[in-house]
């Protein structure tokens, strides 16, 4: 298989690194799915957990009301995330003949969500190859791929099956560069869907940044708009380094308008979803309309959270989000993925470590129950973080 990906070319450089650096001074101890990216609920979702019904969801906050415009008068063009991530995907591979997709269905079938769906026919069986069901395989071909000078990018059917590849994602596409005296560069994009979705059942909600964070080498960002899921892919096929993108199974649907010219966010920027004063709320992928729905209701109770989607989960854009603890003195973490061992874990880490003494109150860290996700849809959502405790855990944390 080697043989079909070789004489395209070797990779271009393009490096993005920044620094961080602490500050110390004082320390006082102490499912609504969203289908619009403006973090407006969809019609007909109908929460479960208990206290989630008294959320006010037609409360919308000032600050947002006074950035907000029709979506019909922005220019650009609409796309749901899915075709977002397909659109980034083709510019780069028009772009970039070195540019290839392998996984499984990734061909002819158009990919288990229609990421892929045209491009087989587009550029051709050898660029976006179907792969037999073996991941251990067919993301040790990429890896090897890119280390010829090719910039693959490796889907995952879901990112549970992604655990079959581990050995690869570990000791060769983090290690490589590394291993081989900077012989090697693994310029290789590794995506998929993953999180919890709609009863899809134990295996099929994985929440791997936890298994991933913690490999040398790698980069990870998590995307949740259709703006951010685009420029993120571009960045992320155009990067030296070997990046996992996790996007979640249930934001494929949401619908943004997006900029008709070109454009390529940075891997390692947090967004700021909505500024605030008086308590950091940090989150990212799905968990970010479950803060923004609990905004509307804080805002209505005199709560003024500022909201920032980390994305770029593996480094931490510490400048952003320091400057927003420096502001408001208290942070409250929102994710899905596993407290023991964590995003929010590592994240607590480093803003202990580097932003003790800004802290007025300790942080929370609302995370999902460490248990297998139930199948059944009302355990599923007790197992979960739902808008309603995100609204106790800022009333707590600023009393």
């Amino acid at each position: 298989m080697a043989a079909i990906f070789q004489g395209i070319g070797a990779a271009a450089a393009l490096p993005s690194t920044e620094k961080f650096h602490s500050q110390s001074r004082r320390f006082v101890s102490g499912s609504l799915f969203v289908v619009r990216s403006d973090g407006r609920p969809s019609l007909g979702s109908s929460p479960r957990s208990r206290g989630a019904q008294h959320l006010i969801t037609n409360a919308v906050a000032a600050k947002a009301d006074a950035s907000a415009t029709s979506t019909a008068s922005k220019p650009g063009h609409e796309l749901l995330l899915f075709e977002a991530l397909r659109e980034g995907l083709e510019e780069e591979m028009d772009r970039d003949p070195r540019v290839c997709v392998m996984g499984e269905d990734v061909g002819h079938y158009g990919g288990s969500y229609k990421v892929t769906k045209g491009l087989a026919t587009k550029y051709g069986d050898l660029r976006v190859l179907d792969t037999p069901i073996a991941e251990n395989s067919f993301t040790g071909m990429g890896i090897g791929a890119a280390m010829t000078g090719l910039r693959p990018i490796i889907e995952g059917m879901n990112m549970g099956f992604l655990l079959l590849a581990f050995n690869q994602i570990s000791n060769n596409c983090g290690m490589l560069h590394y291993t081989s005296g900077g012989q090697f560069k693994i310029p290789v994009v590794i995506r998929g869907p993953g999180g919890v979705g709609r009863q899809l059942g134990a295996e099929h909600s994985q929440r791997l940044e936890s298994y991933f964070q913690s490999i040398p080498g790698i980069q990870m960002v998590a995307c949740s708009t259709p703006y951010n899921a685009k420029g993120l892919m571009k960045a992320a096929i155009r990067s030296e380094n070997p990046v996992i993108l996790f996007e979640h199974v249930l934001l494929y649907n949401l619908k943004e308008r997006i900029p008709d010219e070109e454009y390529v966010l940075s891997l390692e920027e947090a967004e700021m979803v909505r500024p605030g004063e008086h308590v950091t709320i940090l989150t990212y992928s799905r968990m970010r309309y479950h803060v923004m729905q609990a905004a509307k209701t804080l805002v209505n109770k005199g709560y003024d959270p500022e909201v920032i989607d980390i994305r770029s989960l593996k480094p931490f854009d510490l400048y952003t989000i320091g400057n927003s603890v420096k502001k408001t003195h208290r942070v409250l973490i929102v994710e899905e993925c596993m407290r023991t061992g964590g995003i929010g874990a590592s994240l607590t880490a480093a803003i202990t470590e580097n932003f003790i003494d800004y802290l007025d109150a300790p942080i929370v860290c609302l995370s999902s129950q460490d248990v297998p996700t139930p199948y059944a849809g009302t355990l599923e959502e007790w197992t979960v973080v739902q808008p309603a405790q995100i609204v106790t855990a800022v009333e707590q944390l600023c009393q």
